[in-house]
């Protein structure tokens, strides 16, 4: 592979482009920009942005990625948990709509970008495993309900508290109820149902744009604006000029947590949406470190030239797939295409209704809440589920930040209880054979009465020492006194850590002091090597190391012959599962 390929993703398909892959990649191009254009404008009103700056994120940030990007169908622009992310950020710091609402949104896009490129370049891109799928799917459910309510202001055109809790915004609307505006929503929920029903006759029609269409059409020929119904208006044309952002110490740091948060939350939507597209393209491979430089890259270009930030979205990704798309040239296209609108066709967007692209926000949005994902942690894992749970109503009743922050607590909080409390497996002998079995877990298995086999599943670590500790000694109080020795299984034990080897020390040390024998069996290179260093293999012995369980049982019975005590020699029970 050359130098080109292995840092530009797209030199690797240009190499072997041909007509049939244009013609997906055209009618995909095409299909996206067209649906991208109103969710554009839709999704930078939830931003706090004017429209236009929707269109500006949807230009230079898809050329960049389509290069740099691994995911050869992921189309990357504005999507809705990202803008009301970045709404939730600038709005504490200015007013939306303003000057320095504007400046700080692109600001946040370079600081996003600067973020995601350095985890890139670092290899940092595990960093996003700290955000479980129960975590996001309740974090995103929850933001899909605030994204979709806050809409209701445009919807029924009348003026609501700001707000990014659900509870305050829903009473906060019927408290206005008497004052809902019927033209504007009727004209609302007539687009919520044309883009359902063009969905549902063909996912590859532009539903999103045929409801701009009719809305606008509507407006021009009622003349609706006149009545009260609100409108998009003057709509500014040409392409985003460079400007760089406020980069001074205050907006840095004010804006530290969003730009965090948007970077991991986006990152880790984007991936997977990649990563379940790619399952059915088998003609290229993902890398979540590239894939992280090229969003980066993407944010940082897009920010220069007014761009606030992006990542690949589901539903325009699917859309992209779906219509053929095989490289990035689509997302190339599309771009093309909102260029074109820029330069030319701006001034047909005046007479937009709001109440047309709340519409298609609410859409898009409402489809992102995962109930079935619930459902089968319920089934399958409750605590997954609650933390799914608490994610959601966190979210919802805090905000969105704290929601992440909890969900990201809980699922460390999680790992240590589970890391802290590893799974210990006491073994039985399948009868007449070598192998060695779970007896919680196998009936009719074969237990020595003097003899205890102990498997640790997980590493050892200082955080998991005293449960292993606390565990084992439960083992032997439950054998009694015709326990003679011991064995270790270390098949699984992955690492340890200079408290383990030293816990390990203490251990066979006061085993040894008791009386028992102690062996172990299929230690692992990695540990073995710690084992090594640590002076932990000359204080076991290598003669007291086996490769198998049979092998660690055979040499047990080899010791306590040369050494029986007056007590019979071994004597079996027959352990049955319950």
């Amino acid at each position: 592979m050359s130098f080109f390929s292995r840092h530009i993703p797209a030199f690797q398909w240009i190499a072997t482009y041909d007509r049939k892959q244009f013609q997906g990649d055209l009618a995909a191009g095409l299909t996206v920009g067209v649906m991208l254009i109103p969710q554009g404008m839709a999704y930078a009103m939830i931003a706090g942005l004017p429209p236009i700056y929707g269109l500006y994120a949807s230009t230079l940030p898809l050329i960049i990625y389509a290069l740099l990007g691994t995911s050869r169908q992921l189309a990357v622009g504005p999507v809705a948990m990202v803008s009301l992310l970045t709404a939730t950020g600038v709005a504490a710091l200015a007013e939306p709509n303003t000057e320095t609402y504007i400046m700080l949104a692109i600001t946040l896009a370079f600081m996003v970008g600067a973020i995601q490129f350095l985890l890139g370049v670092f290899r940092l891109g595990f960093l996003v495993n700290f955000l479980s799928h129960p975590v996001v799917s309740g974090f995103t459910s929850a933001a899909a309900l605030i994204i979709g309510f806050s809409q209701l202001k445009h919807l029924m055109g009348v003026s609501l508290p700001k707000s990014q809790k659900v509870h305050e915004i829903l009473i906060g609307a019927v408290q206005h109820m008497d004052q809902i505006h019927w033209p504007t929503l009727l004209l609302g929920i007539s687009g919520i149902a044309l883009i359902l029903i063009a969905r549902r006759i063909d996912r590859r029609i532009p539903a999103p744009l045929l409801a701009v269409i009719v809305g606008i059409g509507a407006v021009s020929v009622w003349h609706l604006d006149q009545g009260g119904v609100r409108v998009v208006g003057e709509v500014p044309g040409g392409l985003p000029s460079l400007m760089f952002p406020q980069l001074d110490g205050a907006s840095l740091k004010a804006l530290l947590g969003t730009a965090l948060a948007i970077s991991l939350v986006s990152f880790m939507e984007s991936i997977a949406v990649a990563k379940a597209i790619q399952s059915r393209h088998k003609d290229y491979e993902l890398d979540a470190n590239k894939e992280l430089i090229a969003l980066g890259s993407a944010n940082l270009g897009g920010a220069l030239f007014q761009g606030y930030p992006v990542t690949g979205g589901f539903s325009r990704t699917a859309v992209n797939d779906q219509a053929g798309a095989r490289t990035g040239l689509a997302s190339m296209i599309s771009a093309l295409l909102i260029i074109l609108t820029l330069l030319f066709l701006t001034p047909l967007f005046h007479d937009l209704p709001n109440a047309i692209l709340a519409s298609v926000i609410m859409v898009a949005v409402f489809g992102l809440i995962d109930y079935t994902e619930a459902i089968r942690l319920w089934k399958t894992d409750r605590s997954d589920f609650w933390m799914l749970l608490i994610t959601f109503f966190a979210t919802l009743g805090l905000g969105i930040e704290e929601g992440i922050g909890i969900g990201v607590i809980l699922s460390l909080g999680l790992v240590i209880y589970r890391t802290s409390r590893p799974h210990i497996a006491t073994l039985g002998r399948v009868p007449g054979s070598s192998f060695y079995r779970n007896v919680d877990r196998f009936s009719d298995l074969e237990v020595p009465s003097d003899l205890l086999i102990l498997r640790l599943d997980a590493q050892l670590y200082f955080a998991n020492l005293n449960y292993c500790k606390d565990h084992i000694n439960e083992k032997i109080r439950e054998k009694g006194d015709a326990l003679r020795g011991i064995i270790l299984n270390a098949e699984s034990i992955s690492h340890i850590d200079s408290s383990a080897a030293h816990f390990l020390a203490d251990l066979v040390r006061e085993l040894r002091q008791r009386g028992y024998i102690v062996l172990l069996n299929s230690v692992i290179g990695p540990v073995r090597d710690k084992m090594g260093l640590t002076g932990l293999l000359d204080l076991i012995g290598t003669q007291n190391m086996f490769m198998s369980v049979q092998e660690a049982v055979d040499a047990f019975d080899d010791q306590r012959k040369k050494h029986p005590a007056d007590d019979s020699y071994r004597s079996y029970s027959t352990q049955v599962n319950p």
